[in-house]
């Protein structure tokens, strides 16, 4: 009976122990001290950037077209060729531009042949009238066959000259057909290399309804970004600003150029028309302007069509104090005054003022207030967050 009370009173004592223990977890221990997201000020370089979307076209970009109708006898490029100026592209069946040619070569020698008889005509003339002058003023011939000798030198000199414009004109036609023999050997009207060729060999063209485009060819040595700068960025931007972008294929790797234009209208205004109102309509609101940056393509890893990540610089600071934009309350502008949480030397959170600068969307440039080296909080629990409010009040009211 005595071990039975005696056990009956250790359960009790240990429910009891378990129950104050309940209740000091729950209600009476001390909350534990929040884990401190922290981060080092630190001194660095800093750039306040326009971000834009470009898409990389060559500097110079031709379309070689026909200008002879007929059948391609013969490509003499392929794709990838590096060609020079006046270098034989392509060639087009000539059979008919030559007969044309031949055609104008008979008439003209057949004009020059006429024009020969008619010459010695005129010179015959010239006798005839020369001395049927003496004999009239010698009173030897009578006044009519005189005057048939004037016409007739009249009649001469004005067949020569019809035959001199008929020969001005066969001469202009013959011209004619050998520039249209001409055309029917296309040469690259540039340097450059060929990226496309929209004609295979034997196929047939037709240059009288429009010119046909036979290959395509591009300088790659300098490329052209197009980038599309938005309506809200693009009055902070101007001509000869630093720019550098990357690629795709190599995002780690920055090109460096120069803002050489910002178009003056959007490229959505050759398609509306000069309405503004419809240009915005059309576009459901959004409006770019398009900025051409010109870089130089050395290595040949810049190509046709590539997306390029583009950032204009509008300020650049080296040796600035630096801390992550998330560190500064609010959503400062540069010049303003913000606030940072500060962990001081004893591990206690102080709220500092500071003067902030430029930010390139991650990182925010501190004028006054901090120093590099400096630990600054960048999370907190919510109790604290809220005392930081409350004390951050205080300064701005």
């Amino acid at each position: 009976m005595t071990r039975y009370i005696t056990r009956k009173r250790l359960a009790l004592a240990a429910a009891t122990l378990v129950g104050l223990l309940v209740v000091w977890f729950l209600f009476l221990r001390p909350p534990a001290k929040p884990e401190l997201v922290t981060a080092q000020a630190r001194t660095g370089d800093i750039e306040e950037v326009v971000l834009a979307t470009g898409v990389l076209e060559p500097l110079e970009l031709v379309r070689v077209g026909a200008q002879a109708s007929g059948r391609v006898e013969r490509l003499a490029v392929k794709i990838g060729d590096v060609v020079e100026a006046g270098q034989l592209v392509a060639e087009i069946d000539s059979q008919t531009q030559r007969n044309t040619l031949r055609d104008r070569e008979a008439a003209l020698a057949n004009i020059r042949a006429v024009h020969v008889a008619r010459m010695a005509g005129l010179t015959l003339a010239e006798k005839d009238f020369e001395r049927r002058r003496a004999m009239l003023a010698a009173a030897s011939t009578p006044r009519a066959e005189y005057d048939a000798a004037v016409a007739a030198l009249a009649s001469a000199r004005a067949e020569v000259q019809a035959l001199d414009a008929q020969i001005s004109q066969a001469q202009v036609a013959l011209e004619s057909a050998g520039v249209e023999l001409g055309y029917t050997r296309i040469t690259a009207p540039i340097a450059g290399t060929v990226v496309a060729i929209v004609t295979d060999e034997g196929q047939t063209v037709n240059a009288l309804q429009t010119a046909p485009t036979i290959v395509m060819i591009a300088q790659l040595d300098t490329m052209t970004v197009r980038a599309d700068i938005s309506e809200a960025d693009v009055v902070r931007v101007r001509k000869g600003m630093p720019v550098w972008f990357s690629i795709l294929g190599a995002p780690q790797r920055r090109f460096d150029g120069e803002l050489r234009q910002v178009e003056p209208a959007p490229a959505s205004i050759a398609n509306e028309g000069s309405s503004a109102a419809g240009v915005r309509g059309s576009t459901s609101g959004a409006i770019y302007y398009t900025g051409l940056i010109d870089i130089a393509n050395v290595d040949g890893v810049l190509r046709p069509a590539m997306t390029a990540q583009v950032s204009i610089v509008l300020s650049r600071v080296s040796g600035a104090v630096l801390v992550p934009l998330s560190a500064v309350e609010g959503a400062p502008r540069g010049g303003d005054t913000a606030h940072v949480r500060v962990l001081d030397a004893k591990g206690e959170v102080q709220m500092r003022e500071v003067q902030v600068g430029i930010d390139n969307g991650a990182d925010i440039q501190i004028l006054r207030g901090l120093q590099a080296g400096e630990i600054i909080i960048l999370g907190a629990s919510t109790d604290e967050r809220a005392d930081g409010q409350s004390q951050l009040a205080g300064p701005n009211r």
